[in-house]
């Protein structure tokens, strides 16, 4: 995080654990919900937000008033797939598109939670992926803006 400002609140605080894996705290991880949660009022749009460690454990889910019910579900998958490769959800859109057998089989595979489908980005922290945050309510392009919008405002980056 160096040479960029981050009001205290908002900084990150990953906690290392004895073999080595980097930890979200449940404060960043509401943090992160309550930033999207943010920008998703701006844009007008009710959403349902997801947190995902990188083993595809979800930390948090929230459903903003008027969003439909299917939505956490979509948000959940999105963010499951993006933690999993570490890459925002839409580049496996992109990556499967040519072998629909494939993705058949990847959805199955993982009962379902593998959702190629724009609206999610990887969360991390000096370099190490530390989770997926994933939208669902708006369009796929609304969806990972607002995602985006949560990671940046709390000190993360999208990328390693």
């Amino acid at each position: 995080m160096a040479g960029r400002s981050v009001p205290a609140l908002l900084a990150p605080a990953g906690r290392t654990c004895s073999n080595g894996e980097v930890l979200l705290p449940l404060d960043d991880v509401l943090r992160l919900l309550t930033a999207a949660r943010s920008a998703a009022e701006k844009e007008g749009v009710p959403m349902s937000f997801a947190v995902m460690d990188p083993g595809g454990h979800l930390l948090a889910l929230t459903r903003m008033d008027g969003a439909p019910w299917i939505t956490a579900d979509v948000a959940q998958g999105k963010a499951w797939t993006s933690a999993a490769y570490g890459v925002p959800s839409g580049a496996q859109k992109e990556k499967i598109a040519a072998m629909p057998v494939f993705a058949t089989a990847i959805t199955a595979m993982t009962h379902g939670r593998f959702t190629p489908q724009t609206g999610a980005v990887p969360v991390y922290l000096d370099g190490v992926l530390v989770a997926g945050l994933g939208a669902s309510g708006g369009t796929g392009d609304q969806d990972e803006a607002a995602c985006t919008a949560a990671v940046q405002a709390t000190g993360y980056s999208t990328s390693a």
